[in-house]
């Protein structure tokens, strides 16, 4: 906000139109007028804010008129009534005298080259000869100087000759009409057609931009990856050799070449170096690492172990299909909307459904007149509307004569949906109850009476409700709440519950994407993912404590009738900031919080916030999870670097729960420099401000906030044996492997990782990214990128970011590539020499062996198949870069040979 501030500094501020001689023309977009409008009501809107919610301190801050800085709506419509107005449109108009028609097409669409796994740059390349075969200029745009560089390499590899860079529009024009293609940097999605030259964008290529297509959809998840990477001395698990050390980056040398390698300590101080092209063997342990022992290089223990686990794991994908299998043969009540009750049911919910929401309703009702108990996980973000999916479903159960049963972690939990739950049913013939510790002996009593002879409908509450003296007389449907967050016993009553009747579970914990695959068929699984309509991404601000910015917060948040949220990281910051708010805020009334006091005390303290008999409350953390406030908007948190990631994100999603805008300000100590740890976290924070991040946050690096428990509590004990990443891909595989009949698991070996031996440098040198941490997350980054798509939008923001590629991490690229080839043909080794190269395969089997044959044969004499079934290429290959071509293109023949 400092250019509010401009006007002081200056004698006089004017318009860019004080600059336009007489004989200008404006060319204005057909919308212009509508956003002017916008702007100059938020410009209004700002500045009464501002001086709504002046500082007690009469010199600390008094906004400038903003008359001072910017044009009114009066001044804005006489300089527009200066010059002759043009309105660009990409509309057609009728013809006439005020119409002007360009004769502009849009570009040439390799929409059915991408459909079709063609080859886009080939047909690129063709398109080209066309459009100059008929004396076009041509131009291509790129967004970046990457993405620039990176379409020219790939062109020039596609056979198109004759390129030319250039920095603007006149001079790409000059160089196009000397007959050159011309790469530029423009801002345009997609390309034209004019008589005279033809414009073509990587998005018109590609499909999306060439840096961006991978980033916009995972750039949380990029950005988590280089920031959640290993710190030297946290404990790593090798697949073929158990539980090492973390020791670092290191380079050594191999056939003469510099190689960045991961270094591994193991028991007894043995070494082990992994190429970092190869860190998919690797997955991190988890934080749960204390007393872990290293496993012993070269020893059996971990063999044994691992084979153990796998046995175990072969037991739990077992156990849960046999579950599955079990609920699908039983029967259940059959519960169908009603068409008279139901529509003015759904009436009452005050907001749009969003697609998924809609989808997960129709799942769970679809589920609910099957005729068989339902087990549905209903996962969404923090306040994507989760709660109408159990209001409906518990609607329908009841009107169709079943007890419903909704189950919460916390007694406010279930304070709030019984409240809920009232508001909602209020007028239909349903009798709702509530069982928690804060309800009296007489009403519990009451209540209990009611479900053991079938007059109390709905029954809402805690863990009260798995007590074993309770009795249900028709129960139909359980709903739980955050079922992660109960105790074993508590679970293991659950289960009892379940056998028979419809289970509905919600949970805000997002589930790993790859365990959702394998899931799908043994608990039936709805996601919410897009936030509901209208619902605006809270905005984040990371600060030095300032106390006159955070009065003016509260005051903001207090005159616009809504309440704030203060949260300390220690009981002893309480008192510190109960005087702050005393002296320097007493127009609002705080409430105090914390873990000290007893549940009780605690439950009335919310429960006054929640009834609006106080503008704040000022707690600990016990705010992170379990009260859904719409009227809260506002969130101030007191020494954001002591907290964590999950936590600082799970505070967040406290506010923001309105279709109103949220604030959350987080603040550092005012003169004292925080860790670099603790500034990454916030980093990241701030940059995961989009709706449903929760996803993001969490798919990536599941040590944050959990897996969800998906499976009981007997992973707990395995996952401390093999790590949690290896437990979740062992338990993946395992379930698939059972769904397919469980044959393929004796069979299958281990997954590999392919070795590719060539003498070339590879590597991302120090002195391109001479950041170590961030150099590390780039290599986990790219081991998980799985097609020549994402290694070029790779690239391009490498270049983007760092500048030109230098020679050894152009070739880590190309040997990621080979890779990917490797997997596809199933090659665990390429040995590349002066003379060729040696190509061994995983378990001597190649996918297609016919197809291996041919492609020998088209080689005419250079390959041939030895007895050992290994494939020998014999090729006079003088320097690494012809070896590493030449490997390039050999994997490539064998990976299309598989197909």
């Amino acid at each position: 906000g400092m250019e509010h501030w401009l006007p002081l500094f200056e004698e006089k501020l004017v318009p860019l139109s004080d600059h336009l001689g007489d004989d200008a023309v404006i060319i204005r977009d057909h919308g212009v007028v509508g956003a002017a409008d916008s702007r100059f009501e938020a410009i209004r809107d700002y500045h009464a804010n501002r001086v709504q919610a002046k500082s007690s301190d009469p010199g600390a801050y008094r906004p400038l008129k903003p008359d001072l800085l910017y044009l009114d709506a009066a001044e804005w419509d006489a300089v527009v009534a200066r010059w002759p107005m043009h309105v660009a449109t990409p509309f057609h108009e009728p013809d006439s005298a005020t119409v002007l028609d360009f004769a502009v097409d849009g570009p040439r669409d390799f929409a059915p080259e991408r459909a079709q796994n063609a080859n886009v740059y080939d047909a690129v390349g063709k398109h080209i000869a066309a459009l100059q075969r008929t004396d076009k200029k041509v131009v291509i745009a790129s967004y970046s100087a990457g993405a620039r560089e990176r379409l020219s390499g790939l062109l020039a590899d596609h056979g198109v000759r004759r390129m030319a860079a250039a920095d603007d529009w006149q001079e790409a024009l000059g160089l196009a009409a000397n007959g050159s293609v011309v790469l530029t940097i423009l801002p345009l999605d997609h390309g034209f057609t004019a008589p005279d030259v033809a414009v073509l964008t990587e998005q018109d290529m590609l499909g999306d931009r060439l840096v961006r297509r991978a980033k916009r959809k995972k750039s949380a998840d990029a950005f988590l990856a280089e920031l959640a990477t290993l710190s030297p001395g946290d404990l790593v698990v090798h697949m073929d050799h158990g539980i090492g050390r973390y020791e670092g980056l290191t380079q050594i040398p191999v056939s003469k070449t510099a190689h960045d390698c991961v270094a591994l300590s193991y028991a007894g101080g043995d070494k082990l170096f992994v190429p970092v092209e190869n860190l998919e063997v690797l997955s991190r342990y988890g934080s749960d690492s204390e007393g872990v022992g290293l496993d012993k290089l070269g020893g059996e223990a971990w063999q044994r172990r691992k084979a153990k686990m796998k046995e175990r794991i072969r037991e739990i994908a077992g156990e849960l299909l046999k579950t599955a299998a079990e609920r699908a043969l039983r029967a259940a009540t059959v519960a169908e909307p009603d068409n008279a009750g139901y529509p003015a049911f759904v009436d009452r919910f005050p907001y749009q459904e969003t697609e998924d929401q809609e989808r997960a309703i129709l799942d769970v009702i679809e589920d609910l007149g099957a005729g068989k108990p339902m087990d549905r996980l209903v996962c969404g973000d923090v306040g994507f509307g989760k709660t109408e999916v159990a209001l409906r479903a518990a609607f329908v159960a009841a009107m169709a004569g079943m007890q419903v049963v909704l189950i919460c972690p916390t007694t406010l939990l279930a304070r709030q949906h019984h409240m809920q739950f009232e508001e909602r049913f209020r007028g239909f013939p349903v009798n709702i109850g509530r069982l928690s510790r804060l309800v009296p002996d007489k009403e519990a009593k009451a209540v209990k009476a009611g479900l053991a002879d079938g007059t109390v409908d709905i029954v809402v509450g805690t863990h009260a409700l798995l007590t074993k003296g309770i009795e249900f007389k028709r129960l139909g449907l359980v709903i739980v709440d955050e079922e992660q967050r109960f105790g074993v016993t508590h679970k293991e009553r659950l289960k009892a519950l379940k056998t028979d009747v419809h289970v509905l579970t919600l949970t805000a914990t997002p589930i790993p994407r790859t365990l959702q695959m394998a899931m799908s068929g043994l608990r039936e699984l709805s996601v919410i993912q897009p936030p509901p309509v209208d619902r605006l991404a809270v905005r984040s601000y990371i600060m030095p404590w300032d106390g006159v910015v955070i009065r003016e917060a509260l005051l903001r948040e207090h005159y616009r009738g809504g309440q704030s949220f203060f949260v300390v990281p220690r009981i002893a910051d309480l008192t510190e900031i109960e005087e702050y708010l005393r002296t320097e805020v007493p127009e609002i009334k705080a409430i105090v919080a914390h873990g000290q006091m007893s549940a009780t005390q605690v439950e009335e303290r919310m429960s006054a916030f929640y009834d609006k008999r106080y503008d704040v409350l000022l707690s600990t953390t016990i705010v992170e999870s379990g009260l859904d406030i719409p009227s809260a908007n506002t969130l101030i948190i007191h020494r954001a670097d002591r907290f964590g990631l999950a936590q600082l994100y799970q505070l967040r999603g406290r506010v923001g729960r309105s279709k109103t805008r949220a604030y959350a300000y987080m603040t550092t100590p005012a003169n004292r420099i925080i860790t670099e740890t603790a500034e990454k976290r916030l980093k990241v924070l701030s940059d995961l401000d989009t709706l449903g991040a929760g996803f993001q946050l969490a798919s990536h690096d599941l040590d944050i906030r959990g897996a969800g428990n998906l499976v009981g509590d007997e992973q707990s004990g395995h996952i401390r044996e093999v790590g949690f990443e290896l437990y979740q891909s062992m338990l993946e595989e395992a379930i698939l492997d059972a769904k397919a009949g469980g044959a393929g698991l004796e069979a299958r070996s281990d997954s590999f990782s392919p070795q590719i031996s060539v003498d070339a440098p590879i590597m991302i040198p120090d002195d391109y990214v001479p950041d170590l941490d961030l150099r590390m997350g780039l290599y986990r980054r790219l081991n998980e990128i799985e097609d020549r798509q994402g290694l070029e939008s790779f690239a391009a923001e490498l270049i983007d970011r760092f500048g030109k590629l230098p020679a050894p991490t152009q070739n880590l690229l190309k040997i990621i590539e080979i890779k990917q080839n490797c997997v596809r043909a199933n090659i665990a080794k390429i040995d590349v020499g002066q003379k060729g190269a040696l190509v061994s395969f995983f378990e001597d089997r190649f996918p297609n062996p016919a197809g291996l044959v041919a492609y020998i044969q088209r080689l005419d004499g250079v390959a041939r198949l030895r007895p050992d079934s290994k494939v020998v290429v014999n090729r006079n290959w003088a320097d690494s870069a012809a070896r590493l071509n030449g490997a390039l293109q050999l994997s490539k023949g064998l990976a299309k040979a598989a197909a």
